[in-house]
């Protein structure tokens, strides 16, 4: 079982190209892609890992630098953590956006061991640490990073030891240290200042004879990785000629392009989540139908009175599945890259059936504005959305709106509307904004509200613009499974990801969905 706790960032400088912070709190409650998650002390061991973009494992920008145990007053309270970053385009983008705050959250990867459930909230007792990563959107507040340093000291790196610096290294040669040290800051000097020295060819120099096989090419490789000139000279010569095809061989990389799948679930992060009961194919929830009265009592009187009732709640179970059934022989000998990436893209299937469920419970349930609306409002018809949706709320459930969840049609109109032409929702000016929303996060605030943009709500009618009471509505959900069988007559073998959720209405009318004219 696999989930994902989101922390926050908390800090930034400019010094030596590392990111520092929480990555785990624990016995504080967490909202995690399993519902509300609790750490015990010990729970997650400090093992190095990479630092990922978003929880995509084929976007490495980082490296665990060092980790280290947090105790407040003897107490184990959480894990510090530095990660060093790649000096590439995308760990140059990391760094800019932590310190802008705009991708300013850490959230770990964890394979879960061993739990227990306590109170609607999973207790983790044991797991394994299998990456962190760089997030827009953290969950816990109480843990922030403490650092981020996003250059390297020029004058300091060329003036270090020559002992330093790795001998004989080649063109392209990349060199990496997974060693995690006790003393952070000593790392830190030597990572910065650490240089790979290109050897590079004559600039004259003799063509050497060639053997055209793929064999000699091949070994020619492997030697001049090894630091061998004339290896490397024959390589040259090899990529210069033109009559050898075959001899310089095209290179296919890991990375998988995949723009069909994700795994964001912005309706579900828009109400409240809860762990599925480990039974049962639908459960109950109590619930207050009549509340005691108080009234004005003259002296002598009998009071007011009436008996407290109440009823439960039923709601049923769903599961959630996909498969795909291949040879045993794309298995055995294809990479290993396709295996994980089919993992991932039914990872996001899974995440985009579950959020649309909720997405249509939430729209089919909602109380419809009295008042027609194009279907892209302008600023004061939004406004008019947002406050006929809050009075809607308070009045059906007694508490207040909280989210706002949009197609992603409406997220493009939001982004226009604006005061005499200075943009409203996504302005510099905090007395010209009534928000923000920005064109890079599907993340924000509008009048007030946490906005949620839902690319499931594809649409542009009735319930594109919903106004919502987090607590009004509640999602449970089992951890994701995996079954894999063989099939023998046919030779293939089927992968199945499934698991199971319930979306419950605990109020009714606890939403407000806009009128499309």
């Amino acid at each position: 079982m696999k989930i994902q706790v989101p922390l926050k960032i908390t800090a930034a400088d400019s010094n030596a190209r590392t990111i520092s912070g929480r990555i785990v709190t624990f016995d504080e409650v967490a909202l995690t892609s399993a519902g509300r998650t609790i750490f015990r002390a010990g729970s997650v061991p400090m093992t190095p890992v990479k630092l990922n973009l978003e929880h995509d494992m084929t976007r490495p920008i980082g490296r665990t630098l060092s980790m280290d145990e947090v105790y407040e007053k003897d107490k184990l309270v959480g894990i510090n953590a530095t990660f060093k970053i790649a000096n590439t385009t995308s760990g140059n983008d990391a760094l800019e956006e932590a310190m802008a705050g705009l991708r300013d959250g850490f959230s770990v990867g964890v394979a879960v061991d061993d739990y227990e459930t306590e109170d609607g909230a999973m207790i983790i007792i044991a797991s394994e640490l299998i990456e962190v990563s760089l997030v827009t959107e953290p969950a816990v507040r109480s843990a922030r990073v403490a650092d981020v340093a996003a250059s390297e000291d020029k004058e300091d790196s060329e003036a270090e030891d020559a002992s330093d610096v790795p001998t004989n290294p080649t063109e392209g040669e990349q060199v990496e240290d997974t060693t995690v040290q006790d003393a952070p800051a000593a790392q830190e000097t030597v990572e910065a200042s650490l240089k790979i020295e290109a050897s590079s060819r004559p600039a004259f120099y003799a063509k050497p004879r060639l053997d055209p096989s793929p064999i000699k090419y091949l070994e020619n490789t492997v030697r001049a990785a090894l630091g061998d000139e004339d290896a490397r000279l024959y390589v040259a010569a090899a990529a210069d000629t033109t009559d050898n095809a075959g001899l310089v061989p095209t290179r296919q990389l890991t990375t998988v392009i995949n723009g069909l799948t994700n795994t964001f679930r912005p309706s579900i992060e828009a109400i409240s989540s809860g762990v599925l009961p480990d039974a049962g194919m639908s459960f109950e929830l109590p619930k207050i139908t009549v509340v005691p009265t108080v009234a004005d009592t003259a002296e002598g009187n009998a009071p007011s009175e009436t008996d407290q009732n109440a009823a439960f709640v039923t709601a049923t179970v769903k599961k959630y599945a996909g498969q795909q059934t291949f040879s045993v022989e794309l298995l055995d000998r294809t990479s290993p890259a396709f295996f994980e990436e089919l993992m991932r893209t039914l990872a996001g299937a899974y995440a985009k059936a579950t959020n649309a469920a909720v997405n249509n419970a939430l729209i089919a349930g909602a109380t419809l504005d009295s008042t027609t609306v194009a279907t892209y409002p302008t600023a004061a018809e939004l406004l008019g959305i947002v406050a006929r949706g809050a009075a809607s709320v308070y009045g059906n459930t007694q508490k207040f709106a909280s989210s706002m969840i949009v197609s992603s049609g409406q997220w493009s109109n939001i982004m226009t509307l604006n005061d005499n032409g200075r943009p409203i929702y996504n302005a510099s000016q905090p007395q010209n904004a009534g928000g923000v929303v920005t064109p890079s996060s599907l993340r924000g605030n509008v009048a007030g509200l946490d906005l949620y943009v839902d690319y499931n709500n594809g649409g542009d009618g009735d319930g594109t613009i919903l106004i919502v009471d987090r607590d009004a509505y509640q999602w449970f959900e089992s951890p994701s499974f995996q079954l894999r069988s063989n099939l023998i007559s046919t030779g293939q073998v089927s992968i199945m990801m499934y698991g199971y959720g319930s979306i419950v209405t605990k109020i009714a009318a606890g939403a407000f969905k806009n009128n499309k004219a």
